[in-house]
C-alpha cells in the first residue's frame, strides 16, 4: 500500500473537487495539452560516462524514428521535454539532446538535485547553468518583448521549497523566490505523491507565493485565471492526481494515478479518461484540458515504454480517438508552450491553440536557426 502513503495529505480537496472530475463526454469540445516532462538523469544509479552516453544515444536515435510519423492536429509531432540535471552538467549530453531539439522533436529545461544548500548558493547554481544551457547549447526560452533567457523547473527527489519535514534535498525555505528572481517561468516538479512532498493542492494550475519564514509555500496558491497574477507569484502547472477505480488492487482497493510513466504505468486509452477527468485547466478555457506526465527516461527498465510498442499504441489511439470525435482535438507541447498556453487562457485568448504557442516564450534556438524538422 506504499501508493497509499501521504493520501491524508489530499484526499480532502480530492473528495471536495467531486463534482467537476467528470471526463468529457464524447461530442464535447476538447482540446488536449500533452506534455511529458522527464526527469532525464544520464548518470542515474551511478552510470559510467559510457553507459550515460549511451543512453542518451539511444533516445536522440530513436525517438525520431519511432515517432517521426506522427502529428497532432497543429502538424507537430510528439515533444518531449527532457528536464537535465544541471548538478552532473556533461557538454557532450547537452550537444546530443541539443541536436533532437533542432529536428522539432523536444526541448531542454532545469531539473537540480541538491541537498543542505542556500538561497545564495542556490541562485549562483542557476544562474550560471542558465547562462551555460543558453549560450553554449542555444537552449532553453527567451521571452519574446525583452530577449530574457527564462527557464522551467523540476525539483529532484519532489523536495521544492525544503517540503521534506527532516529538510533534506533541498534546504532552501524561499526558494519560490530563488526561481522566479533567476528566471524560472512554471515549476513542474507536481504531483509527487505518494511523497511527503505533495500538497494539499492537487489537479491545478496556479501561483504560488513564497513564504521565506516556511517551507513548502506551494502548498495552497491561487488558481491560475481566477484572479489577477499575485506580484511575486510563480506558476505551477501540475499533472494529474486521481484515484483509479477501474485499476483496482484486489478487486476492491483503486490505484493511484499519479502522472507517470515508466515501465509499470505505460500510457493508455484507460489513464487518458482519468488525465481528462482531472480538469487540470485555467477556468477561461473550459475546453482546454492541461495534462503533464512525467518520468525517468535515461532509466533503461523505463525505455521499453516509452520509446517503444506501448508509446506508439498510445499516439496511434489519440488519433484513432480525433478520427472518431470531430470534437476531440489533441496537441503535442513542450513545457514552455505549456505555458505559454496557460497565460494565453489566463490572457483570454480567442485565436487558434497553434498561435498561442509561442505566446510569451519562444524556443531559445530559433534565435540563431529555429526549431524545425
Amino acid at each position: 500500500m506504499d501508493a497509499w502513503r501521504g493520501v491524508h495529505r489530499w484526499l480532502v480537496p480530492y473528495l471536495l473537487s467531486g463534482q467537476r472530475r467528470r471526463a468529457p463526454r464524447p461530442g464535447h469540445p476538447v482540446h488536449l495539452f500533452l506534455c511529458i516532462a522527464d526527469h532525464y538523469e544520464p548518470r542515474l544509479g551511478g552510470a559510467s560516462p559510457a553507459q550515460a552516453q549511451e543512453r542518451i544515444g539511444r533516445w536522440v536515435e530513436e525517438y525520431p524514428k519511432r515517432f517521426g510519423e506522427f502529428r497532432d492536429g497543429d502538424g507537430q509531432p510528439p515533444q518531449h521535454t527532457f528536464f537535465y540535471p544541471v548538478e552532473e552538467y556533461e557538454p557532450d549530453h547537452l550537444d546530443a539532446l541539443a541536436g533532437l531539439c533542432r529536428r522539432g522533436f523536444a526541448e531542454v529545461e532545469v531539473h537540480l538535485h541538491h541537498d543542505n544548500d542556500t538561497a545564495d548558493n542556490l541562485r549562483k547554481t542557476l544562474t550560471d547553468s542558465k547562462r551555460l544551457l543558453a549560450e553554449r547549447h542555444g537552449l532553453l526560452a527567451r521571452d519574446r518583448r525583452t530577449s530574457e533567457v527564462r527557464y522551467a523547473f523540476i525539483h529532484g527527489n519532489w523536495a521544492l521549497d525544503n517540503s521534506r519535514r527532516d529538510g533534506r534535498w533541498c534546504g532552501v525555505n524561499n526558494e519560490l523566490d530563488v526561481l522566479r528572481e533567476t528566471g524560472c517561468y512554471v515549476d513542474m516538479t507536481l504531483p509527487s505523491a505518494p511523497s511527503e512532498t505533495q500538497t494539499r493542492k492537487i489537479n491545478s494550475i496556479y501561483y504560488a507565493v513564497d513564504d521565506p519564514q516556511r517551507p513548502k509555500s506551494h502548498d495552497t496558491g491561487c488558481d491560475v485565471g481566477r484572479g489577477p497574477a499575485p506580484e511575486r507569484g510563480l506558476m505551477l502547472i501540475q499533472g494529474p492526481l486521481t484515484l483509479d477505480w477501474d485499476n483496482r488492487k484486489w478487486g476492491i482497493v483503486p490505484r493511484l494515478e499519479n502522472s507517470c510513466l515508466q515501465g509499470g504505468q505505460p500510457p493508455s486509452e484507460r489513464r487518458l479518461a482519468n488525465w481528462l477527468r482531472a480538469r487540470v485547466q485555467v477556468p477561461t478555457r473550459p475546453d482546454w484540458f492541461f495534462v503533464k506526465l512525467h518520468t525517468h527516461g535515461a532509466n533503461e527498465a523505463n525505455m521499453p515504454v516509452l520509446l517503444g510498442e506501448p508509446m506508439v499504441r498510445f499516439h496511434h489511439a489519440l488519433r484513432e480517438r480525433a478520427n472518431r470525435d470531430p470534437a476531440f482535438r489533441y496537441h503535442y507541447v513542450t513545457a514552455r508552450e505549456m505555458y505559454n498556453l496557460a497565460r494565453a487562457a489566463e490572457g483570454g485568448w480567442t485565436g487558434t491553440v497553434n498561435d498561442a504557442r509561442d505566446y510569451e516564450l519562444v524556443c531559445g534556438l530559433v534565435a540563431d536557426t529555429a526549431c524545425e524538422m
